[in-house]
């Protein structure tokens, strides 16, 4: 959104407002049109308005409806949708229309009863004003409706002055009833590089004690969005530990102020370095249109694949080192993806990842002083995908402010061609010789064959054979 302030601004803002109005989705306008006939206000809520407003296109459309009881609303939508409800005590329907899934709902009062977002006593009241009901709203660039029959923006509590001015402001004390809006403050400033406003910061540091009633499936989401949706996922992680949202996880706290060697990172201590391979991973990401999991996953090991330096931080001669840091991160790697919600299934790749990647920068010391055979990069590729390792290692490279950070990270050029010429770079090895290959033999089940396999592979990675007669002829050699 343009800065400007003044009458022009306004014209600005309303000529926003009837270009969405134009661009509506069919089956939104449909739904609205049905909405009006039957007497009701529909109020485009949520993020569409902020997005456009942003120059972003909307992908979520929510309507709220005023005018109409419940049972009235119900019956306008069941002649153009088919309807289901989601959360039958906040009045929140499901309407699918020509394929399209549009939440709307009531406007209603909350007053907190219990710990956790569920902990409310709720009182629908379609004569509420807009004003009210957007109250209970988190934060004022969230707190703004578009009148789906005027096109009017409806922003009571002044969240265009807030999206000129870039900021992440509470609308009311409303916000202490949910702890996970400190997260929402944060992974809303890293989305839009807003910073979080004084009073608001004052209060999310308010809530820190709270933060523990969250679960693990709400923390989660929120800090996808951040890692996902954000070029610059540092400047969240920065309102994490402004808002006091760090205290969630210790093992990136103790980031801040950990030392390794400054002659490669000039930057400062681990916790800089952190912020800065976030964002040089981030772009990475976007350079190579990774998917949702498979950029969550990478993002995830570049957040986590110093942590085993605090622990492992030494003076050795006058210079700070960190020995073993990669295998000493594996512990807290693991901890922290449990205590952030991580699916199980993605904890593994990721710890392997931060096992693992310290080892191309090996091998390339090792290949300018000798020969690196194709089985020590077979090895690797055995242990860990060679791409993403890359994709990570090319992330800590530039994840510095040393003079050769922005030009070519040689190490992955070097290895990626390696891959390429062992065919590694899709697939990592898997054994030519099976058990069925040596009972053709004549070779019985058993630990002979065992270990025959086992050292049929070993050979097979060091390059002895390449194929599968290559393979049975190596095996009767040795039997």
């Amino acid at each position: 959104m343009n800065p400007s302030g003044g009458a022009a601004a306004g014209q600005q803002t309303a000529q926003a407002m009837m270009t969405l109005l134009a661009r509506l989705p069919k089956p939104v306008s449909r739904l609205a049109e049905a909405i009006l006939i039957a007497g009701g206000q529909p109020v485009l809520v949520g993020g569409a308005v902020r997005d456009h407003l942003l120059g972003l296109t909307p992908k979520d459309f929510d309507i709220e409806v005023y005018g109409l009881p419940a049972k009235a609303l119900a019956t306008v939508l069941e002649r153009v949708a088919k309807v289901h409800t989601v959360g039958k005590s906040f009045g929140v329907l499901k309407a699918k229309v020509d394929g399209m899934d549009i939440d709307v709902s009531l406007p209603r009062r909350e007053r907190k009863i219990g710990q956790g977002h569920r902990g409310f006593e709720v009182d629908h009241d379609h004569d509420m004003t807009f004003a009210e009901a957007a109250s209970r709203r988190d934060f004022t660039i969230n707190a703004m409706g578009m009148d789906l029959g005027t096109g009017e923006l409806l922003d009571p509590w002044g969240g265009v002055a807030d999206l000129r001015s870039g900021l992440i402001r509470h609308v009311s004390d409303a916000f202490d009833e949910d702890p996970l809006r400190v997260l929402r403050a944060c992974q809303f400033a890293a989305r839009f590089g807003f910073a979080i406003a004084a009073e608001t910061l004052e209060k999310c540091r308010s809530l820190q004690d709270e933060l523990i009633t969250l679960s693990t499936e709400r923390i989660w989401e929120e800090l996808k969005k951040l890692l996902l949706k954000s070029e610059k996922p540092s400047i969240g992680i920065l309102a994490m530990e402004a808002t006091g949202a760090l205290a969630l996880f210790p093992e990136l706290a103790q980031l801040r102020g950990a030392q390794h060697n400054p002659a490669l990172h000039p930057e400062g201590d681990v916790w800089s370095h952190k912020l800065l391979i976030l964002d040089a991973c981030s772009a990475i990401c976007r350079q190579e249109k990774l998917d949702g999991n498979e950029m969550l996953k990478l993002m995830l090991a570049a957040l986590c694949h110093d942590l085993g330096k605090p622990a492992t931080a030494a003076l050795v001669d006058g210079v700070w080192r960190n020995p073993r840091h990669e295998s000493e991160g594996d512990a807290p790697t693991r901890t922290l993806l449990e205590k952030m919600g991580c699916p199980p299934s993605m904890i593994e790749p990721i710890a392997t990842l931060v096992r693992e990647h310290g080892q191309a920068l090996l091998l390339w010391r090792q290949h300018l002083t000798q020969p690196v055979p194709d089985g020590s990069i077979r090895r690797l590729a055995l242990r860990v995908p060679i791409v993403p390792l890359c994709r990570l290692v090319r992330s800590v490279f530039r994840g510095r402010t040393a003079d050769d950070a922005s030009g070519p990270c040689l190490i992955v050029d070097w290895l990626l061609e390696r891959a390429a010429g062992l065919d590694l770079l899709e697939k990592q090895p898997s054994p030519l010789l099976r058990g069925r290959d040596l009972q053709s033999l004549g070779l019985k089940s058993g630990p002979v064959m065992g270990s025959l396999l086992k050292a049929a592979f070993e050979a097979q990675l060091d390059g002895e054979f390449a194929d599968l007669p290559g393979a049975i002829a190596w095996a009767r050699s040795r039997l």
